[in-house]
């Protein structure tokens, strides 16, 4: 198997993108942020942006939308609850199991 020219330079362009993305707010802000409101932002950005990836790939993993949705609903009540990440994740994989079971018998 060959590698293409091309490949390197995207490669090389990608980490010139993901370097700067992480150099530029260095470079820029150089003094502490005081701002109560850019620091409210920049505490839930991860949050946001974890909740932008993993919220529509639930409703994809799943074959069916109804199975997802009680998955999702089984993890947001445990999750409520404070319970451990690992029985959010086995009580909401076990909920889409058997609500996809159910709806392969009806």
């Amino acid at each position: 198997m060959t590698v293409r020219p091309e490949f390197w330079l995207y490669l090389l362009v990608m980490a010139g993108v993901t370097y700067l993305i992480r150099m530029i707010p260095l470079v820029l802000v150089r003094h502490k942020i005081e701002n109560r409101f850019v620091l409210s932002f920049l505490y839930y950005v991860p949050y946001a942006v974890l909740s932008a990836m993993v919220v529509p790939a639930i409703f994809f993993a799943a074959s069916s939308v109804i199975a997802a949705a009680v998955g999702f609903a089984v993890a947001v009540v445990l999750a409520y609850f404070r319970r451990s990440l690992v029985t959010v994740a086995a009580c909401s994989s076990v909920a889409v199991f058997l609500c996809e079971w159910i709806l392969s018998l009806l």
